[in-house]
């Protein structure tokens, strides 16, 4: 694929291209509704199991576009470097999250800012609110580029995080976070785009990425 060029990741007919992490293909509780694809929590969960899924693909050099809306109360989050691999039950575990919430409703939000929607979660918080109230659409645009060392987070159009994403600089804020002492969390410069099962309904649309 040529630079410059949108690669689409979800085309909304289908979950080609995504796979349950650590699993097999995209089945429930996700479902294909109106051009999105929708968690639904399911009422009996056997112990552990998530249904996070990720991408077939990985990356390392990018921008990803996406549209995401949440359910009041609701929590999930978008990844990226995810490492696949049995010792790693969670995406969370390698890959860092920007953070999908109802900062109006979860009690998440109130953890701190590093925790409200946009953020990198645990790590830096939005500059400024710009995200929509539940059960409307919002668009955010993540930039990761190990080449510059520079990653940054536009929610609705607005620029509300920016980071590096390796390095002493990187270190530093995964020493002063929740994951300092998380093996693999974050080192992993190529590696897989994930969306969250974090027991909340959620929906992702539009999903595509450009390389660097």
């Amino acid at each position: 694929m040529e630079h410059d060029e949108w690669e689409v990741l979800f085309d909304g007919t289908s979950f080609d291209g995504w796979h349950f992490y650590n699993g097999g293909a995209v089945t429930k509780p996700w479902e294909l509704e109106q051009g999105a694809m929708v968690f639904y929590p399911p009422e009996n969960r056997p112990d552990g199991q998530g249904y996070n899924i990720v991408t077939d693909k990985e990356y390392t050099n990018f921008v990803l576009s996406l549209e995401w809306k949440v359910s009041e109360g609701g929590n999930s989050g978008i990844f990226w470097g995810v490492f696949e691999d049995k010792r790693f039950v969670q995406p969370y575990e390698t890959g860092p999250e920007i953070q999908v919430l109802d900062d109006d409703r979860h009690p998440d939000a109130k953890n701190g800012t590093t925790h409200q929607a946009g953020a990198l979660y645990d790590l830096v918080a939005p500059s400024q609110k710009a995200v929509k109230p539940a059960g409307e659409w919002n668009t955010v645009e993540l930039t990761v580029d190990h080449k510059s060392n520079g990653g940054r987070v536009l929610l609705n159009t607005i620029k509300i995080v920016e980071f590096p994403v390796h390095g002493a600089a990187w270190d530093a804020m995964v020493a002063n976070s929740k994951f300092a002492d998380w093996e693999g969390f974050g080192t992993y410069r190529t590696g897989k785009i994930g969306l969250q099962d974090h027991g909340d309904i959620v929906a992702y649309r539009n999903i595509k990425v450009k390389m660097l």
